[in-house]
Formats: C-alpha cells, sequence, structure tokens
C-alpha cells in the first residue's frame, strides 16, 4: 500500500479542490472523486493510505464508502465530513472504523494535523515491520551459522522449545553466542511481536541491578523524583532475557525465585503485587553445579530456571565451523572480492580459541583493516595465533633411518593437527583410545 497517497469524496467542486491544494502542499499525492461511486472506482486501481470524504452525498454515501475501504483494504484510513452532523452518525461511523469525524466548516491547520499523525503512524509501521522482519532473518537459528553436529542438536533444541513458554537456560562459554540463541528462540516464537528485553546482570552493579529488574516508586531511596517500570514490567508479553544469572547475589536469588514462582513482582518502595507475563530465558557461563556445591547459588532457583537447558558448544569443539564463520565475518567487514589464504585459515582452525566466537570474530575485522590487498595472510593475523603455524613435516625414512619414537611422535602430531587440537578426533585418526593418545603424548614429551 502506498501510504502517501489520499484520496478526497465530497460532492462540492470547490471543497476538493480546496483539500487536494492544501494537502498536496504538504507533499501528498491527492485524488478527488464528486461522489461515492467515483471514488470506489479510483479506489480500486490505485491504493491510497487514506480516505477524506463527505458523510451526506447522493447515491453511495460516506458510511457506504467507508465499509467498503474498510472491506477491502483495513490498513486504509478513513476520516468522514460533514455540515450535518449528530452524536449518533458520529457513533456509527467510529464503531465502522471510521479514524475521525470532523464537522463543517473545520480548521485546514486541524486536518493537516491529523493527516500527518495518521502518516506517521503508518511510516512507524512500515518501519517496525521491516526491522522485525530483519531481526528475524538475522536471528532465525537458520540463519546461526553451525553445521556442526554440536550445533545442528542446538538448532533442534531450538526449534523444540520456540513454540512453548517454557524457561530457558542457554549454557555456555563467554563468546559463545548465548544471546543470538535466546532473540532466535523469541523470534521464533508466538511473542515475536512483543518486546525482547536483554539484561546483561554482570555488567550491572549489584546495588542497582534489583531496580533495574523490578523498578521502583517515586520516594523509594534518595533521587528516586519518580516511579520507574523495571525490566520485567517493559517486557510486557514478550521475553525478558536474563544473562549471567550465575552472578547473582543470594539475597537477589531469593527475589528472583519468587518472581518465577508466583509471576509476580513488587518494585522497590511499593506495595502493590504485579502480575508478570513475560517469558524467562536465562544464560551463564558459570558451572552452576559447581556453585550449587560451593552454597553459592540455591537449589530451588536451579531447579526452577534449569526446565530446559540448551549447552552451547565452544568454538575450539566444533572447528569445521570455523571456515564458514570466517567467510561470514569477511563479508560483515570486508570487501565482496576479500578472501583468507589456506595457510592463514590453517592456523584459525588450529588455534583453541578461548574467547571462542566473538573472539575471531575481532580477529578477522583486525586482519581486514592490517591486510594489504584482498587476502589475509597469516602475518595479518595477532601474533599470539601466528605460534599456531604449522610444524610437522612428512614422516621421510632417511638413509640413517628413523627412530620409532620420533616416527610415532610424528604421526601423533600430524594426527593432532590434523583434528585441530581435538583429543578424541585425533585418538580415532590413530585407531586408538584418547586414554591411549594422552599417555603416549605423555611418553613422548609432546605438547600440543
Amino acid at each position: 500500500m502506498s501510504i502517501d497517497k489520499i484520496l478526497v469524496i465530497d460532492n462540492e467542486s470547490r471543497m476538493c479542490q480546496l483539500l487536494k491544494t492544501a494537502l498536496e502542499s504538504e507533499g501528498y499525492q491527492v485524488e478527488i472523486a464528486l461522489d461515492g461511486k467515483q471514488g470506489m472506482k479510483i479506489f480500486a486501481f490505485d491504493n491510497f493510505g487514506l480516505v477524506i470524504t463527505d458523510l451526506k452525498m447522493p447515491g453511495k454515501d460516506g458510511l457506504q464508502v467507508l465499509e467498503e475501504v474498510k472491506s477491502q483494504s483495513p490498513d486504509t484510513d478513513v476520516i468522514l465530513m460533514t455540515a450535518y452532523a449528530t452524536a449518533q452518525t458520529a457513533v456509527e461511523a467510529m464503531k465502522k472504523g471510521a479514524y475521525d469525524y470532523l464537522i463543517k466548516p473545520f480548521d485546514m491547520e486541524e486536518l493537516k494535523l491529523k493527516v500527518r499523525h495518521i502518516f506517521e503512524k503508518k511510516n512507524l509501521k512500515r518501519e517496525n515491520i521491516g526491522l522485525k522482519q530483519i531481526l528475524k532473518e538475522k536471528y532465525s537459528f537458520e540463519n546461526i551459522i553451525g553445521s556442526s553436529g554440536k550445533m545442528q542438536e542446538v538448532f533442534r533444541l531450538v526449534e523444540k522449545v520456540c513454540t512453548e513458554d517454557t524457561t530457558v537456560l542457554i549454557r555456555g562459554e563467554s563468546g559463545t553466542g548465548k544471546e543470538l540463541i535466546a532473540i532466535a528462540i523469541h523470534q521464533n516464537s508466538p511473542r515475536v511481536n512483543k518486546p525482547f528485553v536483554a539484561v546483561n546482570c554482570a555488567a550491572i552493579p549489584e546495588n542497582l541491578l534489583e531496580s533495574e529488574l523490578f523498578g521502583y516508586e517515586k520516594g523509594a531511596f534518595t533521587g528516586a523524583d519518580k516511579r520507574k517500570l523495571g525490566r520485567f514490567e517493559l517486557a510486557g508479553e514478550g521475553t525478558i532475557f536474563l544473562d549471567e544469572i550465575g552472578d547473582f547475589s543470594p539475597a537477589l536469588q531469593a527475589k528472583l525465585l519468587r518472581v518465577l514462582q508466583t509471576r509476580q513482582i513488587e518494585r522497590l518502595g511499593g506495595t502493590e503485587s504485579i502480575p508478570i507475563k513475560a517469558r524467562v530465558i536465562a544464560a551463564t557461563h558459570q558451572n552452576l553445579e559447581e556453585l550449587l556445591k560451593q552454597g553459592s547459588f540455591r537449589e530451588d532457583l536451579y531447579y526452577r530456571i534449569n526446565v530446559f537447558p540448551i549447552f552451547l558448544p565452544p568454538l575450539r569443539e566444533r572447528t569445521e565451523d570455523i571456515p564458514a564463520l570466517v567467510e561470514h565475518f569477511l563479508k560483515k567487514y570486508g570487501k565482496p572480492q576479500t578472501q583468507i589464504t589456506p595457510e592463514a585459515l590453517k592456523i584459525l582452525i588450529k588455534y583453541p580459541w578461548p574467547g571462542n566466537v566473538r573472539e575471531l570474530e575481532n580477529v578477522i575485522e583486525r586482519a581486514i583493516i592490517l591486510s594489504e590487498g584482498d587476502k589475509i595472510r597469516p602475518e595479518d593475523l595477532p601474533p599470539h595465533l601466528q605460534q599456531h603455524k604449522s610444524t610437522s613435516q612428512p614422516i621421510e625414512l632417511l638413509e640413517k633411518g628413523l627412530s620409532l619414537r620420533e616416527m610415532e611422535k610424528q604421526l601423533l602430531w600430524q594426527a593432532l593437527e590434523k583434528a585441530a587440537g581435538n583429543k578424541s578426533q585425533a585418538a580415532k585418526l590413530l585407531g586408538i583410545t584418547r586414554r591411549k593418545l594422552y599417555s603416549m603424548m605423555e611418553r613422548l614429551k609432546l605438547e600440543f
């Protein structure tokens, strides 16, 4: 629907021309019709964001025009004009979906203001729809990169839980993309058109976190000069994402547990219980089981949030995804022709990535800036990555022979290099157990 086109219908030619001139001066495209029948013919062959029609006209009157317009194009707004106003017709017009009801003679500036509000609202709606579509495409789990078996299992779990209201706990090391998965769950859920509110609990000082989550009333503490809604209320019927929930203090854990149990909150300084309808998705990089043993995380809260856990693997355990991730970041930060050399890619595959995907993204962005031309080479990578250049040599039997110890060492090294440091995979390549691999590495004093 073209949102800048207006159709004016009035059996008075002078009124039509007056409105046309006034509205075109505001930048709108305006068509006119001198009766309802002609107006609906014009409406059928073009797209209009707004119809302004007189109520009393011979033949098809304004209410009939209103009904037909709304039946054919529900998003088109209709303003009715009349010199014969009654409360009954005004009520009837609004019931049938009229945007407004103006009594002639009216102030032209008032009409311009109403029209401006209509199209601002339409523009905002269109932008929101476009933004939501972009977000859905960006964060849909089909577009989160990972063809490895472990990531495919993550996608399977996301697909299962996204349409449910179950509390989800996303676990994984820092930089593995926990928030991306939370957004993907929200974007593929029935709550997609509701807010997604993310709270990085570790980034907010503990003394402020409670007021951020639950809000406060005016006068609750020094400086609270007005009521503030918390993140739970702002999430409405959408999703609230509590990142790094393992960092909650014991006192805050108790309050969160009560919220999850009762589905109600109380603002700081308030006594009113406010119902909460938002879905809760939590995430942590912490080992919650270890925190339970230490007594620093509540067991009842653990079982309340751990209803549907999703474990995100570290990048070092899904090295087969690195080439696709690198290609994605090259497109994001580089030029269309930017590439990476096989030697540089081998280094990236071999590196253990303690910062996971986030670290990989930062490395690629930096390398693009440092690279000469359109290729990223090993020398464009950070020094600590260049230490992981290949040092293994193919086994070659010299005239003086080769010790079995050296041959074993080279075989182990090549297997570990081929498996990008994954000990289980290296053991499979050699046809031995993981325990045997560790034993041989210890005996040969081999570090990888």
